[in-house]
């Protein structure tokens, strides 16, 4: 079963994402901050993350850019996730390493659509 990290401070979309995510069939992980993820991320390396860009401690783009430069970090699918809609502001996460993004809302089906994109549904 394919690991996801979820990385956002808001529980609420943890829990919402957490249901979609286990209704696609993948086993979910977690983070509130970039620091948390990044230590999720240190005692196991997901498959995918799904990453929240504005958080306290640290933020999504610098969880992304840490993220590429640990051993393995490579390999996660990050779908950047977030409520900015400004194309700078999306092609600044992508051009840092982020394979895909949603905009907030999202439902289960623009999810799916998403994660079948980078190959993990």
């Amino acid at each position: 079963m394919k690991q996801v990290l979820v990385v956002d401070d808001s529980i609420v979309i943890r829990k919402v994402a957490r249901r979609i995510l286990e209704s696609l069939s993948l086993q979910i992980a977690e983070a509130e901050d970039g620091r948390q993820a990044l230590a999720a991320c240190s005692s196991q390396m997901p498959d995918a993350i799904l990453l929240d860009w504005n958080m306290p401690n640290m933020d999504g783009f610098q969880f992304l850019r840490e993220l590429r430069k640990m051993a393995g970090g490579a390999k996660p699918k990050v779908v950047f996730c977030t409520t900015e809609n400004d194309i700078a502001h999306i092609a600044r996460a992508m051009h840092a390493g982020a394979d895909e993004y949603i905009m907030k809302p999202f439902d289960k089906e623009i999810v799916r659509s998403k994660f079948a994109e980078i190959g993990l549904c």
